[in-house]
C-alpha cells in the first residue's frame, strides 16, 4: 500500500505563490503516475496536473502557465508550484498515485487564496 502525505498548503494572497509537496512511501515511486487534484466547496474533485513516470506532464486549462508539477524520484516526492494564485484556486488539494489499476490518495491540504 502506498501512503501519500501532502504539505505546503495555507493562506496566500491573490497573485501570490505556494509550493505543495507530496511524499510517497514505496520503493517503486519512479514507476507511478503522480497527480494533483483539487476540490472546492460544493464542487467535484478535478484534475489540476499530473506527471508520468517518464516526466510527461498534463495540466488543466485553468492552471496552464501558472502551475508547474515536478517530481524528485530520489526523494519519492512530487511538487506543485503554484504562481499567480487566484481566489478560484481555493480548494483542498489532493495528491494521487496510479500504478497499473491501483490508485491511492492523500488526505489533502487546504489552499486558501484571499486578501
Amino acid at each position: 500500500q502506498v501512503q501519500l502525505v501532502e504539505s505546503g498548503g495555507g493562506l496566500a494572497q491573490p497573485g501570490g505563490s505556494l509550493r505543495l509537496s507530496c511524499a510517497a512511501s514505496g520503493s517503486i515511486f519512479s514507476r507511478y503516475t503522480m497527480g494533483w487534484y483539487r476540490q472546492a466547496p460544493g464542487k467535484e474533485r478535478e484534475l489540476v496536473a499530473d506527471i508520468t513516470s517518464r516526466g510527461s506532464t498534463n495540466y488543466a486549462d485553468s492552471v496552464k502557465g501558472r502551475f508547474t508539477i515536478s517530481r524528485d524520484n530520489a526523494k519519492n516526492t512530487v511538487y506543485l508550484q503554484m504562481n499567480s494564485l487566484k481566489p478560484e484556486d481555493t480548494a483542498v488539494y489532493y495528491c494521487n498515485s496510479i500504478y497499473g489499476y491501483v490508485s491511492y490518495w492523500g488526505k489533502g491540504t487546504l489552499v486558501t487564496v484571499s486578501s
